[in-house]
């Protein structure tokens, strides 16, 4: 897959780099990424694909713009509130790289349509607010064998992995979490809080990650949970073991 003129130049800074070059470009331009959520970390995580040179970005939100997001979710301007958030997101996205084909999925992740929805897509990138959409995208994703970097931000701190289980290698998400906690027990970003530059760092950091699984280059996240601590200018990176006996992906499970 040759690159015209124009991405010659757009992606030039891509291109002298031994890692990517022309060959990893094109394949960042063949890639199909879903971002679940179009909020704090799905706005910089869409940004950079979109900037990247991702072929196919698809948002899937049904929320609409608030003034509350504005201080967070860099996707949108003041003129966006009161639009959904796929149409003002697809917007941004074109204006910044026309070569981008933006799905809009203005609708919440169900049970009922998660399947269909990521059927189309290479990599899914959760950048969801709460732990019943993460389960399901979770288990949709390896239902499906569909690679999964996952980004959560609260008050000051993050969390990134990618989950890739259907490798047979890697662990799971459920081997970290078996379940969703409580309904109750933990509060969302409307409840304690978020600095907004903080999920800046995560949905970049994220945007990395989607690059890196589709272009395969470094080392991955799949098996390793990082963590960032934004007060303390801290990352730490946790090693998590598959476990065999893990309900969705254990050795007893067909």
């Amino acid at each position: 897959m040759s690159l015209n003129d124009d991405e010659l130049e757009r992606y030039a800074r891509h291109l002298v780099l031994r890692e990517i070059g022309g060959q990893g470009q094109a394949r960042i331009r063949a890639a199909k990424v879903l971002v679940i959520g179009a909020g704090g970390l799905g706005s910089p995580l869409a940004l950079y694909l979109a900037a990247a040179g991702v072929g196919t970005l698809g948002l899937v939100d049904d929320d609409t713009v608030s003034l509350s997001n504005l201080q967070r979710q860099i996707l949108y301007r003041t003129a966006d509130v009161g639009r959904a958030k796929v149409e003002a997101g697809a917007e941004a996205l074109a204006a910044l790289n026309p070569g981008t084909v933006v799905e809009t999925h203005p609708v919440r992740l169900t049970a009922d349509n998660a399947a269909a929805l990521l059927a189309g897509y290479d990599i899914i990138a959760d950048g969801s607010d709460n732990f019943v959409t993460r389960f399901l995208v979770h288990d949709t994703a390896f239902a499906g064998a569909k690679t999964l970097v996952s980004a959560a931000v609260t008050e000051f701190d993050g969390q990134l992995a990618t989950w890739k289980a259907h490798d047979g290698i890697s662990p799971c998400y459920r081997c970290l979490f078996p379940a969703p906690p409580a309904p109750g027990t933990v509060g969302n970003c409307s409840e304690t809080g978020v600095l907004g530059a903080a999920a800046g760092v995560m949905g970049s950091l994220q945007a990395l990650e989607v690059l890196k699984e589709i272009t395969s280059i470094g080392t991955g996240l799949a098996g390793r949970l990082l963590i960032y601590e934004a007060l303390s200018a801290r990352f730490r990176t946790i090693t998590v073991p598959r476990d065999p006996g893990c309900d969705l992906c254990g050795k007893n499970q067909a």
